[in-house]
């Protein structure tokens, strides 16, 4: 679900120093407990040239949950995971959208906005999931299987977006799936994810394509074993990107979304999420009463976003994203595609 950040009210902050002393106060009392007060003033000028050059440009930044604090919950306008962006992108009323994020986000930004002008802070902002498969390798599994629809995770490039049927999302896959109402799906390219659905989805017999998120990958049970003994009783949360013997051992699973409305509305003590680093500092950062024990894996894609990129990216209208027209009608359909299985 889609948020904006709102300002939280924090006494005085580590050091001795008191929020109003610094530039920004309302601003800092959002990170307060993620951004040293000393760093802070480091931080301010970027955050302050970003909201100016916001309202000069009209533009709006779309931040991935797995942004850091410091640019989720100051400079972003739109948060959220994977599905919220892309249906949020279709209503952003705005000249110019900067995705905080990864590359294939961009591009579907750019899908659901070809008037609009779409940047992305830094070109190298990539991802393992839409390196792992090609269009010519979607091409060839429809040759191998005849018929059999093809569900393509939002992680993907363009090109492989076109090849397919229709998109989806972690927070959509089970819905998306279902909707087909066909005996037989193709789910691509992320493994872990496709089997962790089939598990929710008996009904439906799911081909999988050997793709796998470098960040998610790495979690094992056993992982999840050894937090539980060093916290008794802790709330285990698993992103089904994970390997299917990880989320088993959860209590939990579920986007990047799901996970934040569960913690939020289950409050548990101490929570673990099995996901990339900056989601527990991003929660933590509204949620002072909640604990959160982070045996986490850091996305190197999305920590190349930084203020001064993102700021730079304004300054100077770049990287503009684009998508080549002879594909673009066709990934654009198979977005909204998804986006319509939620109105069914």
């Amino acid at each position: 679900m889609a948020a904006t950040s709102q300002p939280v009210s924090r006494g005085p902050v580590p050091g001795g120093l008191a929020p109003q002393s610094l530039p920004l106060p309302e601003i800092f009392a959002r990170v307060s407990r993620h951004v040293p007060a000393i760093e802070w003033p480091a931080l301010a000028p970027d955050i302050e040239a970003i909201l100016r050059l916001k309202r000069e440009r009209n533009a709006v930044i779309l931040a991935h949950n797995y942004q850091a604090p410091e640019i989720f919950h100051t400079v972003a306008d739109i948060v959220g995971d994977s599905l919220a962006l892309a249906r949020e992108a279709v209503s952003v009323d705005a000249d110019v959208i900067v995705l905080a994020g990864v590359h294939f986000m961009a591009e579907t930004a750019k899908l659901l906005n070809p008037a609009k002008t779409v940047l992305i802070p830094d070109m190298g902002a990539g991802c393992s999931l839409a390196d792992s498969i090609t269009a010519e390798d979607v091409r060839g599994l429809r040759a191998r299987y005849p018929g059999v629809p093809i569900v393509t995770y939002v992680n993907t490039s363009a090109a492989v977006k076109a090849e397919s049927d229709l998109c989806c999302t972690s927070g959509n896959a089970v819905e998306v799936v279902r909707s087909l109402n066909a005996p037989r799906v193709l789910m691509i390219p992320d493994e872990f994810l496709a089997q962790n659905v089939q598990a929710e989805v008996p009904e439906v017999e799911i081909l999988t394509w050997a793709g796998h998120c470098e960040v998610h990958e790495r979690f094992t049970p056993a992982d999840i074993r050894d937090v539980r003994e060093s916290y008794p009783g802790v709330t285990v949360i698993a992103h089904p990107e994970c390997p299917p013997d990880v989320v088993a051992e959860s209590d939990f699973s579920g986007s990047t979304a799901m996970m934040m409305n569960f913690v939020i509305e289950k409050r548990p003590a101490q929570v673990v999420l099995v996901t990339e680093c900056s989601m527990a500092d991003n929660i933590a950062a509204q949620n002072p009463d909640i604990e959160f024990i982070k045996p986490c894996n850091m996305c190197p894609h999305m920590k190349r976003m930084s203020l001064k990129n993102i700021r730079r990216a304004l300054e100077t209208m770049t990287h503009e994203v684009t998508v080549d027209p002879a594909l673009a009608e066709r990934a654009r359909a198979a977005v909204e595609r998804m986006l319509a299985v939620r109105a069914r």
